[in-house]
């Protein structure tokens, strides 16, 4: 039980790698010119490509009519009425780390575990201030009515009612290392020229396969690309040699 409580507790302490930009900006009716002054990229040419839609993504995902569903939009409807909207973004996306632990979703599923044991680990994380009550409070609910299996799916589906609430774009960026916040912020501001959007919510991953710069994603289901990596470079110059057998003459 301990270790469970210090797993939890450390878990839900660490900062989600999250960045957001919520100045206003009005729609371009033509497309602008990228610019990202201060980063070191590679001299390449950035195309949109479309992929196919993966529901509970983004922003502009339908969200299905699901247990998950039903519970995100009664989650996000009280921390929409008592102010705290942006703040129980944060603990869903701490839920969401914390529950990627397999240890501590088996601890909650297990049906060995006692719903005491499970409730005394709820108060411990709520002493420790970590979580704000009301989410406490649901986690609760969902361990009462065994549906802490869902928790995964209501979080992706919270997202996708908060972005809703807020007029905010969803972006991946992904980049061989981590990107400093400045850059992050030009490219919030970007992506918030492209579309439009009220807010930009930035997320980060690392991918060493780019080898240098990086990509974003955002758009309904994260279908477009912006590719400012060298390996699509690279995979561009290859592609043109790939031109079949080639016939040396013989003299």
């Amino acid at each position: 039980m301990a270790a469970a409580v210090v797993a939890a507790t450390t878990t839900l302490q660490k900062s989600p790698a999250t960045f957001h930009s919520r100045s206003p900006q009005t729609h371009s009716t033509n497309p602008p010119n990228l610019s990202f002054s201060g980063l070191k990229l590679p001299n390449l040419t950035i195309k949109l490509k479309t992929r196919s839609r993966r529901s509970g993504s983004c922003s502009g995902a339908k969200m299905t009519d699901s247990a998950a569903g039903r519970y995100a939009t009664a989650l996000a409807d009280l921390a929409n009425s008592n102010g705290t909207l942006d703040a129980t973004a944060t603990d869903l996306e701490k839920l969401n780390k914390l529950f990627s632990d397999e240890s501590v979703l088996n601890f909650f599923i297990s049906p060995i575990v006692s719903l005491e044991n499970k409730r005394e680990l709820i108060d411990d994380i709520t002493s420790s201030g970590v979580l704000q009550l009301h989410v406490c409070n649901f986690l609760n609910i969902l361990i009462e009515s065994k549906r802490v299996n869902l928790i995964k799916e209501i979080v992706q589906e919270f997202e996708i009612v908060y972005n809703r609430l807020t007029e905010t774009e969803m972006a991946i960026v992904t980049s061989v290392v981590k990107l400093e916040k400045q850059h992050l912020a030009q490219i919030a501001k970007q992506v918030q020229r492209l579309t439009g959007a009220r807010n930009v919510r930035i997320k980060t991953a690392i991918d060493e396969s780019l080898v240098a710069g990086f990509t974003i994603r955002y758009g309904n289901g994260l279908s477009k690309l912006i590719d400012m990596s060298v390996k699509k470079q690279l995979d561009d110059i290859a592609a043109e040699f790939e031109i079949g057998d080639i016939v040396i003459p013989v003299s």
